[in-house]
């Protein structure tokens, strides 16, 4: 699961779709490949990533930390965080756009229930089984069919309303080709974290239930190396194009005994998925130590799934 549906007879191919977004709503330094990230990280090496005027010590060594993660590997990264509790925030390319594969489905949900906030209804029966399936399994099917459920208008009034005004939707039926921000996603997550006047408590708690139940082999990403008495709210997403390899996204938000942070971590140029969740998963192991230095016992990054890399419904044009 965690690939989108896109149909056959669409008439564009997926090489000539994904071309022309990244040209109309990608920054160009997200395009330029390997070379151009090595470049990148050498100049933004002298800059702190993470900053905090409570711990500037801590953040300052998850600058560093999270820098030396990412030397070497081919991986295109875009990264947010935000620590309520410690006051410790981290950035990293937070403007560069990327595919958004699966993590657009948090989206949906949330902008379907704004949706029916106005209109005084909630959920029917039906759309809380396929909303469960597109959160907990990633169920494409059920993806698609909120996402026409929920409709174009209602999708751009949630983003406009929430404030995230980098995210372009995708084209049609295309959802996992939403282009996303790191900004933009870590602004969702805040969404769903604080009590606002755009998702109501029991709509906020809804999906933040679903995000917490997500099947233990699509758990990767962001939790890895964080306490284990944390609740971990999850959504990740993994789509194979044939320009820029993989796409490997993670959002998660962390709550409880104390704890109140929020992780994104966007990347592509990733050779194969396990490439692509490892480079995640390093810099998430840094981001959750150095946000939890004490933790006595902390979760493990995810070991290769006999899933991964076997989506199963191939984009045509992909390899």
């Amino acid at each position: 699961m965690g690939i989108c549906r896109i149909s056959p007879t669409a008439g564009i191919t997926a090489l000539g779709l994904t071309a022309m977004l990244l040209t109309a709503g990608a920054p160009a330094t997200a395009n330029a490949g390997a070379a151009a990230v090595s470049a990148v990280a050498a100049t933004t090496a002298s800059t702190a990533v993470c900053q905090s005027a409570k711990h500037p010590v801590i953040a300052a060594r998850m600058s560093r930390r999270i820098l030396a993660a990412l030397r070497g590997r081919s991986s295109a990264v875009g990264l947010a965080v935000d620590d309520r509790v410690n006051g410790i925030t981290c950035k990293l390319h937070p403007h560069w756009h990327f595919d958004s594969a699966s993590v657009v489905k948090v989206t949906i949900l949330s902008a379907l229930l704004r949706k029916l906030q106005q209109e005084h209804r909630g959920l029917t029966a039906a759309q809380r089984a396929l909303a469960t399936k597109m959160i907990e399994v990633s169920d494409n099917d059920a993806a698609s069919d909120l996402w026409n459920e929920t409709g174009r208008t209602a999708l751009q009034h949630f983003l406009n309303l929430a404030g995230m005004t980098e995210t372009q939707l995708g084209p049609g039926g295309y959802w996992g080709l939403t282009q996303i921000t790191a900004h933009d996603e870590l602004t969702l997550l805040k969404l769903l974290t604080s009590k606002n006047s755009v998702l109501t408590t029991a709509s906020r708690d809804y999906v933040l239930g679903l995000m917490a139940k997500v099947v233990s082999y699509e758990r990767w990403g962001v939790p890895a190396g964080a306490p284990t008495d944390v609740t971990v709210h999850v959504k990740n997403g993994w789509l194979p194009q044939p320009t820029h390899g993989w796409r490997i996204n993670s959002i998660g938000s962390f709550s409880g005994a104390g704890h109140d942070y929020m992780i994104v971590v966007l990347s592509m140029d990733n050779p194969t998925m396990a490439y692509g969740v490892d480079t995640v998963q390093d810099v998430a192991e840094v981001i959750n130590h150095g946000l939890n230095p004490d933790a006595k016992a902390v979760f493990p990054p995810a070991a290769p799934n006999p899933t991964w890399g076997k989506p199963d419904e191939q984009i045509p044009g992909a390899g």
